[in-house]
């Protein structure tokens, strides 16, 4: 969490499959709180999509990458198969 950020408690509704996967998470230590989880989660979905939109205004500037290229990046990355 950002230091200063301020916080509102609000009741939401998720299927059960995705309340159990949260709990899971805190129960394993992998979250400290459904709550944080749920924060962590929708973090992670605003990331993804300024990602998403820096690789749109990439490819509107440059073009999509060829097969040729990703070729090459699998090859420098080492995916190569």
């Amino acid at each position: 969490m950002i230091v200063g950020m301020t916080r509102r408690k609000i009741a939401i509704t998720l299927p059960e499959e995705q309340v159990a996967t949260a709990r899971r998470a805190v129960a394993e230590g992998r979250s400290p709180s459904v709550s944080a989880y749920i924060s962590q989660a929708l973090a992670r979905r605003d990331a993804d999509e300024e990602l998403a939109e820096t690789v749109a205004e990439i490819y509107a500037e440059t073009g999509e990458p060829t097969d040729a290229d990703r070729a090459w990046a699998r090859q420098a990355l080492g995916l190569s198969r």
